[in-house]
């Protein structure tokens, strides 16, 4: 009898117990970051800003009445383990809820296996518009995706009358899709891309000579080109060796301060691209910015920032759901819109896809690099037209 009421009364507690032990559980918010291999110095970033949003969400009570605990896994920068190491994370590691990895290659395996399971996962990192596949539905994109990287650049081109373009990009999979969206976008605008579409050069390329003698022969107004910072110092020497000046000069990797290293005062009036900068005046950047140097000794690069508007975006999105529950979360956050240090977390409810974050132009102007677009992120009003060599006039240090 002793025994029959034992049982009886377990199986009376035994639903309390089981809600007991899930209420003290942690929430375990899984992401797999590279630590080792050629991108650790990369994801460096990404890895501190999640671990900085893990204190600041715990000192605040933590989610859902929870402490909150990151497991973060080192995929080694191996792309292709992504989709085994997300399913290792809703397993073996009973993640509540997912981050996506560092970088579009990898985000696309983890994007698999998230939308596979039908569980929710913030897209952090992953730019290309492949992670974003037809049919996913549990995959939500935080930053900018390369599709709207000439968004920018257009804009002012049409404010400043412009219309025939030299559109060229670096012989990588992200600058060529840059390039790919910029000359449909000005095709749609009314623009001539020019002959030929996209020019693609070599990495290694230190004299654009002849893609110069073909924007001449074009009559371009424009020079539109998306790569790196050494890309740019190498295209401003051909031109100032050319003695060559299109109306407007815009090469992505100006931005970079390597660039105005690279060849100093030549660097004036060029426009640049940058998807993020520590001094943007993005809601609750200048907070980020603070509470990250405090933590780490150094000012957040563009990862740090992806990995941080994303665990906030994660973080508002279980708050207004309320729950853990997978289709309420994916509700939530296909509805959402809010504010992040990137800008404005808004999507295309069917696919994912940001449209509200948007890369912002950066113009050297005496020496300094100016936001000049988009208006309410602006430092400094655009100059054009790109002075010809001979009207240059030295700075004043």
């Amino acid at each position: 009898m002793n025994e029959l009421r034992a049982l009886l009364l377990a199986l009376v507690l035994a639903p309390a117990y089981a809600s007991a032990q899930t209420a003290t559980r942690p929430v375990v918010v899984g992401a797999a970051v590279a630590q080792t291999g050629q991108l650790a110095d990369l994801a460096a970033g990404y890895r501190e800003a999640l671990l900085l949003w893990q204190d600041e969400v715990n000192a605040a009570g933590g989610l859902l009445g929870r402490r909150v605990e990151l497991r973060l896994i080192d995929d080694r920068s191996e792309a292709i383990t992504a989709e085994r190491l997300y399913e290792r994370l809703m397993g073996e590691h009973r993640a509540d809820l997912l981050i996506g990895p560092f970088g579009s290659a990898a985000s696309r395996g983890a994007a698999a296996a998230a939308d596979r399971a039908h569980r929710v996962l913030i897209n952090a990192s992953g730019a290309t518009q492949s992670v974003l596949r037809a049919g996913h539905r549990y995959v939500f994109q935080v930053a900018a995706p390369y599709a709207v990287y000439g968004t920018g650049v257009l804009a002012v081109v049409r404010q400043a009358g412009y219309r025939r373009l030299f559109i060229l990009a670096r012989d990588d999979p992200a600058s060529r899709e840059m390039a790919t969206h910029a000359a449909a976008g000005a095709a749609r605008q009314g623009m001539s891309p020019g002959a030929g579409g996209v020019h693609v050069y070599a990495p290694a390329l230190s004299d654009f000579e002849p893609l110069v003698a073909m924007a001449r022969a074009a009559g371009a107004d424009a020079w539109i080109a998306f790569g790196e910072a050494n890309d740019a110092a190498e295209m401003v020497k051909t031109f100032k060796r050319l003695s060559y000046a299109p109306r407007l000069l815009f090469a992505q990797g100006a931005a970079d301060p390597r660039f105005i290293a690279a060849v100093g005062q030549d660097a004036e009036q060029v426009i640049g691209l940058s998807a993020y900068e520590p001094f943007f005046a993005t809601p609750g950047n200048a907070e980020f910015v603070k509470a990250f140097e405090a933590r780490w000794s150094s000012p957040p690069g563009l990862a740090a920032a992806e990995g941080y508007a994303a665990a906030k975006v994660l973080e508002l999105a279980v708050r207004r759901a309320g729950s853990l529950d997978q289709e309420r979360l994916r509700e939530t956050l296909a509805a959402l819109t809010t504010e992040t240090v990137l800008g404005e977390y808004k999507l295309d409810s069917a696919s994912g896809e940001q449209l509200g974050v948007r890369p912002a132009l950066l113009q050297i102007l005496k020496g300094r690099r100016e936001v000049v677009w988009p208006d309410e992120l602006a430092t400094a009003m655009w100059q054009l037209p790109y002075p010809g060599w001979r009207q240059r006039q030295v700075l004043q240090k």
